[in-house]
């Protein structure tokens, strides 16, 4: 991250200290790593004079070949066929299956506040005869508000895009939807406050929604019931047909119009009022069913919350080209999951119409084959995403508050550690921490930086269906932390200096490389990944993964340069922040191109310094000019791509060029405030930044030590750091990706610190006389130590 340029003698120990003549190696080493005698130590400088001759004897004369010089060329030739390597395998994408049906008519049937555990073959026959026959879906219901209450549904419906009927604060249960109404000719109405809310929000609110714009894009709509007048309301406040209930024969008032709205009510509460308010929503939706015109398609969805608990809903379109499938929208990227900003542009695709252009929010929805035709097996029991998700909005704050604590608490206690294990100049040094002491803080320090990657796997159990899912998640991390920690002691290379660090780190790539590959099934609704209620990521990689994988990939990297020559370390670390690059960013991977950027942009600079020395202007350069190369090329590759194929990149950049990403990057600010007050991970990432400056502006720490011996891992850690923040800032979760990378990078470097002070020697000891209490003490033949005269 920092230190001075490397010295020409960095690392160098005294002759006593086991460490092989500076002459013989090309790089100042840890002296743990191979001892050699001291007869072979007194050879050094007549073996830096042979080097030294050597150099001068393989000077080019003329006419010689040129093969040496050209030598030179091939790490950069290597780095640019990464670099084009990583860029193509971006473009490649799988075969679609996906698709979506088309009608003459679409009527819209919601209850707000319906949920998957409502539907019974039993007790509402209409809703499951609906999810048999149709494609399926959990719904997040976000809109404008921090609470979705039924208006706030009604109204994004609506609008297509993310609104908020009242902005106010709500606790406890949330009002029903019950707007002002006028019927001055008896067939349509007028939204009396429509006007004010549409200055609200498109004034005060950062998403610029047009309430009415869903029912603007038709020629006539009909309202049943006062939540539907909400969505149907055209932006001046007419409804074309109302009617506050469904008649006994709805058939000519469905037929009226291309797009009809019934709202089924509010399904509030628990128990018996929970279960009365849902069958009397399936009455009302089976008439419905009776009634509706031919060639249409029902859109039955559960769009709002109904107090201040954030839950997933029912999603279900059935109809010509919407039978036994899974729902998905290019907003979500995961089979099985829409939003409510998703539904209006789903009504106008199926019928045959254009999205208004820079209104929308969403996307149309399409179908997946391939769900089970049994709803219950499909979306309830063991598969009920609700109820997975909702136990990991609690976990997960409980896990990462607890990691953030313990891991300031280890912090704490190993600094006396540090302290006592650097070596001083005299007999009054502190002694040398016990070998017991320094194995538990080694074991202590590498299960700590294995306990993100742990929470991931331990989402293979299913710990969100126990009586305490809190309790069996925690064991699950604990037990699997403890495995991973007794896996790297056991290796025959763990007295390695760099091992411990490699080994995390391979591990951390590995698992989150490996879910990626398999669908991202663990970040979701994970407690290290992000939740489908939040609203904001459905697939891919997450803030918290991104954190862990950019570590750990840039911390490998940095230990596996160290096995090489200089000139091709820069080549290891590019190799590896290609494949990041593509793991990251590949929308069928990690899906992420902030992320790809941000991970492009800590990869220049790793690579440029990777080889010891200074981030000076020359090398800054060349790696700004690389991340910017690859940043146009990223963007080209993405806008390129159809508009619903696009990422958040290619989005956002469209957006920028008709003037619309103002309330994007209104959006992104705000978030990274909350995320910077309310996150957990905030408290890592500032816990681990000052460790990390303790240990290296602090005389004990070490570290600059470690950079000084190893500077391809200084370059890993700068790389990490200038990665991690550029992702929280544009991703809009301010410290959370540096907290998880903190959380999986620094207890390690901590320990490679303390092994590297355990391993240096005094370098002044006085004539005569022991290294002091704090270096290795003079013995007699039995053993016992010199006292200290």
């Amino acid at each position: 991250m920092s230190g001075g340029k490397e010295p020409a003698n960095a690392g160098k120990e005294p002759v006593n200290a086991g460490k092989e003549p500076e002459s013989r190696r090309k790089e100042p080493v840890d002296p743990g790593e191979k001892p050699v005698s001291v007869g072979k130590a007194r050879a050094g400088v007549a073996g830096l004079v042979r080097e030294r001759l050597e150099r001068l004897r393989r000077v080019r004369r003329p006419g010689t070949p040129r093969g040496p010089m050209a030598a030179v060329w091939v790490p950069y030739l290597l780095v640019a066929l990464v670099v084009a390597a990583s860029l193509s395998a971006l473009t490649m994408r799988p075969t679609e299956q996906k698709h979506r049906g088309e009608a003459d008519y679409v009527v819209i049937a919601a209850a707000a506040g319906l949920r998957w555990e409502d539907l019974d073959p039993d007790r509402t026959p209409a809703l499951w005869q609906e999810a048999t026959r149709g494609s399926v879906g959990w719904l997040s219901v976000r809109s404008a508000h921090a609470v979705t209450c039924p208006s706030d549904g009604w109204l994004t419906l609506g609008a297509g895009n993310y609104a908020a009927w009242d902005t106010r604060a709500v606790t406890g249960r949330c009002p029903d939807a019950a707007p002002k109404l006028t019927q001055p000719d008896g067939i349509g109405a007028n939204l009396t406050d429509q006007p004010t809310v549409v200055r609200n929000n498109q004034d005060r609110l950062p998403y610029g929604a047009t309430p009415g714009a869903l029912v603007e894009s038709v020629r006539c709509s009909v309202a049943v019931g006062p939540g539907a007048a909400i969505a149907a309301a055209r932006p001046f406040g007419r409804v074309d047909r109302y009617v506050p209930e469904l008649p006994e024969d709805p058939s000519a008032l469905l037929g009226d119009c291309l797009l009809s709205i019934v709202d089924l009510g509010t399904i509030a509460g628990s128990g018996a009022e929970r279960m009365a308010a849902v069958e009397a929503a399936d009455r009302t939706l089976a008439r419905v069913l009776t009634a509706r015109p031919q060639n249409s398609m029902i859109l039955i969805a559960g769009l709002a919350d109904t107090d201040t608990t954030p839950r997933l809903h029912v999603a279900i379109a059935e109809g010509p080209g919407w039978a036994g499938g899974r729902l998905t929208s290019a907003g979500t990227g995961r089979d099985g999951y829409l939003q409510l900003v998703d539904l209006a542009p789903t009504v106008l695709s199926a019928l045959g119409r254009q999205s208004p252009e820079k209104l929308f929010a969403g996307y149309a929805a399409t179908v997946t084959p391939g769900r089970p035709a049994d709803p219950a097996e499909a979306m309830q029991g063991d598969h009920d995403a609700d109820r997975r998700a909702i136990a990991q909005r609690g976990v997960a704050e409980i896990f990462f508050t607890v990691l953030a604590i313990l891991q300031l608490l280890l912090f704490l206690a190993v600094v006396p550690v540090l302290i006592r294990a650097r070596r001083h100049a005299g007999p009054l040094g502190p002694p040398l921490p016990p070998r017991r002491l320094v194995v538990l803080a080694e074991l202590a320090l590498i299960a700590a930086g294995l306990a993100i990657p742990a929470a991931l796997l331990a989402d293979l159990a299913p710990w969100w269906s126990s009586s305490h899912p809190a309790w069996t998640f925690g064991f699950a991390t604990a037990v699997l932390m403890v495995a991973g920690t007794l896996l790297i002691r056991l290796v025959p290379r763990y007295e390695r200096t760099l091992w411990p660090l490699a080994a995390v780190a391979g591990v951390t790539v590995l698992v989150v490389a490996v879910d990626l590959a398999t669908g991202a099934r663990l970040q979701l609704n994970g407690v290290a990944g992000y939740s489908a209620i939040h609203g904001v990521r459905y697939a891919g990689l997450g803030s918290v993964g991104l954190g862990v994988f950019v570590a750990g990939l840039l911390l490998l990297a940095g230990a596996v340069s160290q096995w090489v020559s200089r000139r091709w370390r820069p080549v290891i670390v590019v190799t590896f922040g290609g494949l990041g690059v593509v793991m990251v960013g590949s929308p069928y991977l990690g899906a992420d191109p902030v992320g790809a950027i941000a991970v492009t942009a800590g990869v220049c600079v790793a690579a440029v310094i990777s080889t010891g020395g200074w981030l000076t202007f020359p090398r800054f350069a060349w790696a700004a000019l690389t991340g910017v190369a690859v940043t146009i090329a990223f963007a080209v590759l993405d806008l390129s791509r159809a508009p619903l194929e696009q990422g958040t990149l290619g989005r956002f950049l469209t957006a920028l060029g008709d003037g619309t990403a103002g309330p994007a990057m209104q959006r992104a600010a705000a978030a990274n405030g909350q995320a910077l007050v309310d996150s957990p991970l905030t408290l890592l990432a500032l816990c681990g930044a000052a460790m990390l400056a303790f240990c290296q502006f602090s005389p004990w720490g070490g570290l600059n030590r470690v950079y000084g011996l190893h500077p391809a891992v200084r370059a890993g850690v700068a790389g990490t750091v200038v990665a991690t923040l550029i992702a929280g800032v544009l991703g809009g979760t301010a410290l959370g990706a540096a907290g998880a990378a903190a959380a999986a990078a620094v207890p390690v470097a901590v320990l490679t610190a303390l092994r590297v002070l355990l391993h240096a020697a005094d370098r002044t000891p006085p004539p005569g006389e022991t290294d002091g209490p704090g270096g290795p003490l003079l013995r007699k033949s039995d053993g016992d130590p010199v006292p200290i005269p």
